[in-house]
Order: C-alpha cells, then structure tokens, then sequence
C-alpha cells in the first residue's frame, strides 16, 4: 500500500510539473518572459504558488526545466541509441527521431521565447545552447566517433559531419516554421528530408576499402 501511495503522489507531483511547463511555454510565448510572472504561472497551470515554488523557486529554474525536458527526451536512453556497424540505419535512427523532436510544436515555442527575449536575457540563449542543444549535438557527435573508430565509417572530423547532418534536417523541418506560420511538412516530406540527409552523409563518410597491393614481381 505504502508503495502504491508513493507511486501515486509520483504520477500526480510530474502531473503537475507537466501542468507548470506547459503553462509557462505559453504564457511566455504569449506575454514575454519578463512580462510573466510565477503566480500567473501557477493560476494557469491550476496549481498553487506554494506547489509552483517548491518545484521552481525561480523563474530561471523553470526555463531550465523547459529547456531540458524539452531536448533531452531521449538522450542517454540505451534504447533509443543506433546499433553500432551499420552507418545508414544509425544515421536514419537519428535523423527521425531530431525530426521528431524539433518538429514539435513545443519546440518551436522554445526557440521563438528565446529569440524574441535574447536582447533583454542573453542568459536564455545560454540555457537553451548550454542545456538543450549542446548535449544533444554531443550525443550525435559521439556515435559518429565511435562509428568512426570501429572503422563503420571515415569521419575525421565528427563536429563538422554532426553540424552537417542536422544542419540539413533542421533547415527543412524548424528553422521554415520560425517565419512561415502555415509551415506544415507531411509525414512523407520530413521522411524524404531525412532520407536525402542521410544519402548525403552516406555519400561523404562511407569508408572506401582499397585492396591491398599486388606484390610486385621480382623480376
């Protein structure tokens, strides 16, 4: 019984955290980040200050919160790595799942606070970077290493090819939506986004194996 409560007051506490988070985007979409304030927060997230503040002391905190829970959704998760060996399906394994993740419309709403609020909080730009984007991109960046190390694929240079690889996904799939408010991508369209990604990666990193020169002859 004892566990079944603690349980229950678990499911009911991330509840209310996902109440607060998703309060706070949009009313900071909506109203600036300056110009809202946690007890706003918390009427419209139907909880009270006092559970609002035992969550997020500050409004700092819970931007932090947003940023991270936003974009580390899946990373350090095992099973949503790629299996090591086969470049093509790593790389498409990841290419869905960042279009997945920067297509969201959460997302979106992170970036445009950020932007809009940069010039009077630079600090959000630094928490979006430093929280959000940068572990992400390491995570990229580390399979693509170790893929190039067991010898799965020829990345010298693994920020580069990383930049590179969600550079393409991301000018199709995010960057459109910051200026265009119809943008809309189907299903098929982002696949095929990914696929020319990957291709493109595929067409730069695959290792070339030479054969070994023939010995030459003695005579």
């Amino acid at each position: 019984m004892a566990a079944e409560l603690t349980a229950h007051h678990r499911r009911l506490a991330q509840q209310k955290r996902e109440a607060i988070t998703s309060a706070a985007t949009e009313l900071f979409l909506n109203r600036g980040y300056d110009g809202t304030s946690l007890a706003r927060i918390a009427e419209a997230a139907g909880v009270s200050k006092s559970t609002l503040f035992k969550q997020f002391p500050t409004k700092a905190a819970l931007f932090e919160a947003i940023v991270t829970e936003s974009w580390q959704r899946d990373v350090g998760d095992t099973a949503a790595r790629p299996q090591a060996g086969d470049l093509r399906s790593g790389l498409t394994a990841i290419g869905h799942r960042y279009a997945d993740l920067i297509g969201r419309p959460r997302m979106a709403g992170l970036f445009r606070i950020v932007i809009a609020e940069l010039p009077r909080f630079p600090e959000l730009g630094r928490m979006q970077f430093q929280l959000g984007k940068l572990p992400y991109f390491a995570s990229v960046q580390h399979y693509l290493e170790s893929e190039h190390e067991a010898g799965n694929a020829d990345v010298p240079d693994a920020e580069s090819a990383t930049n590179q690889f969600l550079g393409m996904i991301a000018n199709y799939v995010l960057w459109p939506r910051m200026l265009l408010t119809g943008w809309n991508p189907t299903v098929s369209e982002i696949n095929n986004a990914v696929e020319e990604a990957v291709q493109t990666m595929l067409a730069r990193y695959t290792p070339t194996h030479r054969p070994d020169p023939k010995p030459e002859s003695p005579h």
